[in-house]
């Protein structure tokens, strides 16, 4: 089969966020790109990941709330779920959105893109069906996909994943979750709200990624929402067919169920790239490569989840700005130079960023400082009637901040106040320093560091010297 042979300054293999800001970076700044996807423009954020899970977790949201509105005296009535038009919601956000992920779009940018699959032919050259490349740089953004947990008998049966799911057309009698991380909680919940069963099963700790204090937080609200959580039993072999599942566990216990769906981690997706004719070595968890998502044949860089340092979208997009960055402007940046915050969106939502309580005095010892505030000292919480939660600082030496963790209502978004205080290398005093609009959440950061500094600025010494300096008044 005969190609057509083209040479660039960058060639990228997947249009995931990772992909498409590295291409778009590129191409405006005069680069020529070529960009390979064969499967859905914006990859697995747009078409099965954040964008439809937050559209079906609105939904569910909504039906929590009519259910719950008498507290507020509201007297309202949950008739039924009309699943086909959650259906529709979901499919009309990602419309909405992928205009911004289209192949229109970044062709008109000036990127070639080819929707074939693509492969390394040499350390510096891929080839797709139709043209084969040969670029100054690539980048592998080719992404990860759900692991399928090895349990006897799972493989014969019709198990859902993170891509799947949206394709069911009408709402699960009952749902078997293996996994109760990010994935597993927010689709777990949203489906137990809409009116599936739900069982989760967790062989380890759910939500390890965040303090356990806050994941409680969430693992009591699931309760509530009538989903069976099972914690610290493996799953040990799965049996039925389509519409009737079971899975044994290692204490001899059962569940059953009409659908199961794997949301027990990711894999990294590798095969048919030809890595070796690259000389592009990996590890378990994907691509091996330095801070600076160099891989071990220099001429290739790896972005997103493929590089092993996170699966979150706005990591990726990250990734694509550190390869910009030290491509294009000289400035050696390295990928774990920024905090990243991530979060559970469920109900009550959780985040963070920077080193957890463990981490930090793992890495800083004895001067690592602890700073809780609750949501139930939050005037506008208390008004909303939802004070569950609250927000913990982890310092250093010197009050830098170090990390910061949030549970309850708006903590996706109000994590970023504390995010950017630790972007810029900031201390405790810069949360404390900001006036706050009365009354918000977002206040909660301010009296957080407030506590803090309480002992310095209201001890012994500030009562002296205030006691001086009122004599001259």
């Amino acid at each position: 089969m005969s190609r057509d042979s083209i040479r660039a300054d960058l060639a990228v293999i997947g249009a995931g966020a990772a992909g498409l800001v590295t291409s778009a970076g590129a191409a405006m700044l005069g680069r020529k790109v070529v960009l390979f996807e064969a499967g859905e423009m914006g990859g697995d954020c747009l078409n099965y990941g954040c964008v439809p899970s937050k559209a079906l977790l609105t939904a569910a949201h909504k039906a929590h709330e009519v259910r719950q509105a008498a507290r507020w005296g509201v007297q309202a009535e949950l008739k039924a779920i009309d699943f086909a038009q959650v259906r529709k919601t979901i499919s009309a956000a990602i419309a909405a959105i992928e205009p911004n992920d289209s192949q229109a779009r970044f062709e008109g940018l000036g990127v070639k893109v080819v929707r074939e699959r693509a492969r390394f032919t040499g350390p510096r050259t891929v080839a797709s069906d139709s043209v084969s490349v040969t670029a100054r740089r690539i980048v592998i953004a080719s992404g990860t996909r759900a692991r399928i947990p090895a349990i006897e008998g799972l493989d014969a049966l019709p198990v859902l994943t993170n891509e799947s799911i949206w394709s069911l057309e009408s709402l699960p009698q009952s749902l078997i979750i293996l996994g109760a991380g990010p994935i597993g909680v927010e689709l777990g919940q949203a489906f137990a709200r809409l009116g599936s069963q739900v069982t989760i099963i967790e062989p380890g700790e759910p939500l390890a990624r965040f303090e356990p204090e806050h994941a409680a937080l969430v693992l009591e609200t699931l309760k509530a929402d009538g989903v069976t959580l099972i914690t610290g039993e493996a799953p040990m072999r799965a049996s039925g067919g389509p519409g009737a599942v079971e899975i044994t566990l290692a204490d001899g216990r059962s569940v059953t169920g009409t659908h199961i769906l794997a949301a027990a981690g990711r894999e990294p997706v590798l095969d048919g790239l030809g890595l070796d004719a690259a000389g592009v070595q990996t590890d378990a968890g994907g691509l091996i490569v330095d801070d600076r998502l160099r891989t071990t044949n220099k001429r290739v860089l790896a972005a997103g989840d493929i590089a092993g340092k996170g699966g979150l979208t706005h990591l990726a997009g990250w990734h694509g700005s550190v390869i910009i960055r030290n491509l294009y402007f000289g400035l050696p940046t390295r990928q774990s130079s920024q905090p990243i915050p991530q979060a559970v969106y469920c109900d009550p939502p959780l985040a963070n960023a920077g080193l957890t309580q463990g981490q930090a005095r793992e890495i800083h010892g004895a001067k690592v400082q602890v700073t809780r505030w609750p949501f139930a000292d939050n005037d506008r919480a208390i008004a909303e009637g939802d004070t569950r939660g609250g927000v913990i600082l982890v310092s250093g030496k010197g009050a830098k901040l170090l990390g910061a963790h949030a549970a309850g209502a708006r903590a996706d978004d109000l994590i970023h106040l504390a995010s950017a205080v630790m972007a810029r290398g900031g201390t405790v005093r810069d949360l404390t320093n900001m006036v706050a609009a009365y009354p918000t959440r977002a206040e909660i950061f301010k009296r957080a560091g407030g506590k803090y500094y309480e002992s310095a600025v209201f001890g012994p010494f500030a009562r002296t010297l205030a006691g001086v300096l009122n004599a001259f008044h």
